[in-house]
């Protein structure tokens, strides 16, 4: 009968010498075992029980893995409590007793929490990964998917697949409910699926690594992922980052440097950072005239689309053709806070970045911490009413 705990072994002597006890117990396989005859000494004549071996407590830790046997006492399940003082009693005991051998090392790796594999040699084929994982890495591995293996881990906290060849992520990683951290730099990723971006994750992840992959752009739905507090996009080929960035309230550390940026969405002034890394992007330089796309009178699509956003009526794509839904999703703000589909004015501006960052690395070699930020108007008198803004 073997119990896994943490287990302290407590000596009531120690208050009275003026000592205390380490108020901390270890990783541990506690057993009700039976000692092997050739090692009992024979009971006393006259004994009830004298053809009988007398049970004991056997704690083995990841160090001492022979054990250390302990008369038979008290444990925290009443159902050990019972067969230990059945034991201690000399009474039969229903449960099975284990024999005085010492521990294999793959007892402890049941309730392993961490992992960390860092080569191809050392990387399981043949067994499953300890279900009680709390954070696994596994970098330098040459893995080309994400193991299945993996998506069962149901406590993992933290997950670290970095200095992989991975080329796709199973849209199954956004059943980790507990899953706070995803590493995912230097690999081969070209994309990060919407699947992912409206999952279970959206409540769970706080950090995310998607540096040194391949990727262009990040789908309208990222900014799902609101309580992200550290992201990294650095050595990607971006070209835009998700218009509505300003949805990510709770993100404190950004770092896209060295993409292909040649400007920033507008909601992005509504961020609150405290690391901000922009550097090595190819921002252009504010356009003097703006482009302008406005109808009159607006179509029907577009007063459509601005009367169920601006009135927040719920839609989907059990409602309206998934097509529409797509172009609800990627409406453009305008600065006074209405939405515009199709028919707007387009302005670009500069911004200081020490507006929405406390600590800024510099945008390029000359020392500089402005970032052009392209910015919609959704009517003529909006566009005029913040010309102040493009000058």
């Amino acid at each position: 009968m073997k119990l896994h705990c943490e287990v302290e072994v407590v000596s009531r002597h120690l208050p009275a010498l003026g000592l205390r006890n380490r108020g901390k117990g270890v990783r541990a396989v506690l057993s009700l075992c039976q000692q092997a005859p050739r090692t009992q000494p024979r009971p006393p004549a006259g004994s009830e029980r004298g053809g009988r071996h007398p049970a004991c407590l056997f704690i083995s830790t990841l160090k001492d893995k022979s054990g250390t046997r302990y008369e038979a006492s008290a444990s925290s399940l009443k159902g050990f409590l019972s067969a230990v003082r059945l034991a201690h009693r000399g009474c039969d005991v229903e449960a099975p007793l284990s024999t005085l051998t010492p521990v294999k090392t793959s007892e402890f790796e049941k309730f392993k929490t961490k992992m960390v594999i860092t080569s191809k040699k050392d990387y399981p084929l043949s067994k499953n990964f300890p279900c009680s994982l709390e954070h696994l890495q596994t970098s330098y591995c040459g893995l080309i998917r994400v193991d299945t293996r993996m998506l069962c881990l149901k406590n993992l906290r933290k997950l670290d697949l970095s200095h992989n060849h991975i080329k796709k992520l199973p849209a199954t990683i956004g059943d980790l409910i507990h899953l706070q951290e995803l590493n995912l730099n230097d690999n081969h990723l070209e994309s990060f699926s919407v699947a992912l971006c409206q999952s279970t994750l959206q409540k769970s992840l706080r950090c995310l690594d998607l540096s040194k992959n391949k990727i262009k752009a990040l789908p309208v739905q990222f900014c799902q992922l609101r309580e992200l507090t550290d992201l990294k996009l650095d050595d990607n080929e971006l070209i835009r980052l998700p218009f509505k960035m300003g949805q990510l309230t709770n993100l404190r550390f950004l770092s896209a440097a060295q993409n292909k940026l040649p400007f920033l969405p507008s909601e992005f002034k509504n961020l609150t950072l405290e690391y901000l890394d922009l550097f090595g992007n190819i921002f252009e330089q504010p356009k003097v005239l703006p482009v302008i796309k406005l109808q009159t009178p607006l179509t029907l699509l577009e007063s459509s689309a601005r009367a169920v956003l601006d009135n927040r009526i719920p839609y989907g794509s059990p409602i309206i053709p998934f097509h529409l839904c797509q172009d609800l999703d990627t409406a453009k703000t305008c600065v006074c806070g209405r939405f515009c589909l199709s028919c707007f004015i387009q302005g670009t501006t500069t911004m200081n970045l020490h507006s929405v960052a406390h600590t800024v690395v510099l945008v390029d070699n000359m020392g500089g911490t402005e970032a052009p930020v392209i910015s919609y108007f959704c009517s003529l008198a909006c566009y005029v009413n913040s010309c102040d803004m493009l000058k």
